[in-house]
């Protein structure tokens, strides 16, 4: 609580922004990797957990946090805002929250931006969003786009010797509107929590492509504004730009010859682009997050499709995985690449003698084992 009423020192409205953790969840996976919460009964005297992040990993938990601090905040002609679920609790209360609830947001990160974009329409003109998430730094600059001229947005951003504020209204006069709105969809394009990023590929390489395929600006807004429509336009600028990506002098459109001839020249699968089909399916991922999710950011009740339809397939203990790529695996459909490591003659565990083929040049026995 200490630490929520400092915050008022410099404002006179604080909202506090939990996420979700919901059953059949995208972002199911990345919390099971992270760990669960531990489930204890608490009260407003006991001390804070060792664990802060494992604590928080609960609903419940929060909604406790919710009341409790609510019920305790006494400070006069300032305004407390904090979600409970998909409520809003406000003391004093707010006039109106039908804009703020009922909220099926999950992400805490696109749900600051609705209560961003709320306190700026109910007159608050400098608006800072606390973060150590680059994900919210990119939607606090989409955000600037939408309010008043006048008005800033301000992201604290970092931890430590790393900490600084960044001005996003600022950020989104020197990229330009268009360029800015397109932000949210490059940066899930180019690699996010939900989205991979592509192989040898950073976030300053991916930049500088950018510049120079102009195009791609009005097609990833295209994408925010109406993720259902990846049209082939859309389709064959995005390829053209991943093609770029890999070797900056091509002047071929397809992705796949690309593919061919960077192999032939490099000699290494890390250093060429995905195939057409694995890219259909990235890109579907990207759309997912950068349109669906983020593009309904300002939204209380997001309409967003099932995950299986933009990407992803649900396992057999109920998570999602990436749908990496239509095409079989190449060992499935090109046994001629099976070689085995037998020195001394084929043994059991030969990979050729178990595929049923002949050793050969590519085997550690320099196909001698067929021979003999």
């Amino acid at each position: 609580m200490l630490y929520i009423l400092s915050k008022f020192q410099q404002t006179t409205r604080l909202d506090l922004v939990w996420d979700r953790y919901l059953p059949d969840s995208l972002k199911g996976t990345t919390r099971a990797k992270r760990g669960k919460g531990v489930r204890r009964r608490v009260v407003g005297g006991a001390s804070i957990p060792g664990n802060w992040a494992s604590f928080l990993r609960v609903d419940d938990n929060n909604s406790f946090l919710s009341g409790t601090l609510l019920d305790s905040f006494q400070l006069a002609d300032k305004q407390l805002v904090i979600t409970d679920g998909d409520a809003v609790l406000s003391k004093p209360p707010l006039l109106d929250t039908r804009r703020l609830a009922p909220c099926t947001q999950e992400e805490a990160d696109s749900r600051m931006m609705l209560h961003a974009a709320h306190a700026a329409q109910s007159g608050h003109s400098k608006i800072t969003i606390r973060t150590v998430d680059t994900d919210v730094v990119v939607l606090a600059v989409a955000l600037a786009c939408t309010l008043d001229e006048e008005d800033e947005v301000w992201a604290s951003f970092g931890t430590g010797k790393a900490f600084r504020f960044l001005a996003a209204h600022e950020m989104m006069r020197a990229l330009g509107p268009e360029k800015a709105q397109a932000l949210p969809m490059f940066h899930a394009l180019t690699g996010c929590d939900t989205v991979s990023f592509f192989a040898g590929r950073g976030k300053r390489t991916a930049w500088e492509v950018w510049t120079a395929v102009p195009e791609l600006t009005q097609v990833l807004i295209d994408l925010t504004t109406a993720p259902d429509r990846v049209d082939a336009d859309a389709t064959h600028t995005i390829e053209r730009f991943v093609i770029l990506l890999y070797d900056r002098t091509s002047t071929s459109t397809d992705v796949d010859k690309t593919r061919c001839k960077l192999f032939a020249r490099k000699n290494n699968v890390q250093l060429i682009p995905p195939t057409s089909a694995a890219l259909k399916q990235h890109v579907r991922r990207a759309v997912y997050q950068g349109g669906h999710v983020w593009g309904q950011a300002l939204l209380n009740a997001p309409a967003l499709p099932s995950p299986t339809d933009w990407g992803w397939v649900k396992t057999s203990d109920q998570t999602y995985e990436p749908h990496w790529t239509t095409l079989p695996e190449a060992s499935e459909v090109c046994r001629e690449l099976v070689s085995c490591k037998c020195q001394k003659g084929c043994t059991k565990k030969c990979k050729c003698k178990k595929a049923n083929l002949e050793c050969t040049q590519l085997c550690e026995c320099d196909g001698e084992c067929s021979q003999n």
